[in-house]
């Protein structure tokens, strides 16, 4: 039998305490999931969170996307085939060494596709290993050797780097192209490229290419080639670079793992 008081007391107050707070962090848990394009689980979505002064536990986190079904997309299946022989224009010189020591030692390229009621949008990026961070890319409607030579002027022109990079692809033509070995050359690029139909060899740019799917391309056509260009810069960087968290960065986004890498030079 319940005692009148706290029966006065419910009528009052009917929902917990408790169950108010799960109400509030839940709508602070959409806004990051949202922002994170559908990509966060509740690991990085409770980092967010305790970077902006919540104390809750990632289980309490957890608990609520599963109570209202909030989950991370999950990546898009691949064949992984059998690697062929390596390729006659440069050897796999990377061998999957994806963990350069520091930022301009070796980046990796690659070439992705949306779809745009006006016809295709080819996309070519350069990410740079020690960080993920996406120093170069390009967008047309052609996929032929000057967009990877514009997205590699890219990342020339902003890292400036002192030293040969060590730059890996696979081995479609565009990096074949004499244009493209030519100012490689000339700019003191070292090409390496995966062996033919094998995805592991550039993995790394593979796992980029899932979460641009996941936030950009996911089930959508663009009206326009230049409405996708906007998307697609918004998400390199306003978003990826600066905001994204990898666990190969130990939670950091590649803006931030830089940043605090070149803070660790200064103090030594």
């Amino acid at each position: 039998m319940v005692h009148p008081s706290g029966y006065y007391a419910w009528l009052e107050n009917p929902v917990s305490t408790r169950e108010k707070e799960d109400q509030r962090l839940l709508v602070l848990i959409k806004e990051h999931y949202l922002a994170s394009g559908g990509t966060y689980g509740s690991p990085w979505i409770h980092k967010d969170l305790r970077e902006k002064g919540e104390t809750c536990s990632v289980h309490r986190v957890a608990k609520i996307m599963r109570k209202h079904r909030i989950k991370a997309q999950i990546g898009y299946k691949r064949r992984y085939i059998k690697g062929g022989k390596t390729a006659k224009i440069a050897a796999n010189l990377l061998n999957r060494n994806f963990s350069p020591e520091a930022p301009n030692v070796s980046w990796v390229s690659d070439i992705t596709y949306v779809r745009t009621y006006e016809g295709f949008l080819y996309v070519a990026t350069v990410l740079d290993l020690f960080s993920r961070r996406i120093v170069g890319w390009s967008m047309g409607k052609h996929i032929d050797r000057h967009l990877v030579i514009d997205a590699l002027l890219m990342a020339k022109l902003r890292r400036q780097p002192r030293h040969a990079v060590l730059i890996h692809s696979d081995q479609g033509s565009q990096y074949g192209s004499h244009d493209y070995t030519a100012f490689m050359e000339a700019n003191n690029f070292i090409p390496s490229m995966s062996r033919r139909g094998n995805c592991h060899d550039n993995a790394v740019a593979e796992s980029f290419f899932a979460t641009f799917k996941k936030r950009v391309t996911r089930r959508k056509i663009y009206s326009t080639r230049e409405e996708a260009k906007t998307e697609i810069f918004n998400f390199i960087e306003m978003f990826y670079n600066p905001i994204k968290r990898h666990s190969h960065n130990g939670g950091l986004s590649p803006a931030k793992y830089e940043e605090a890498f070149f803070q660790r030079l200064e103090s030594v």
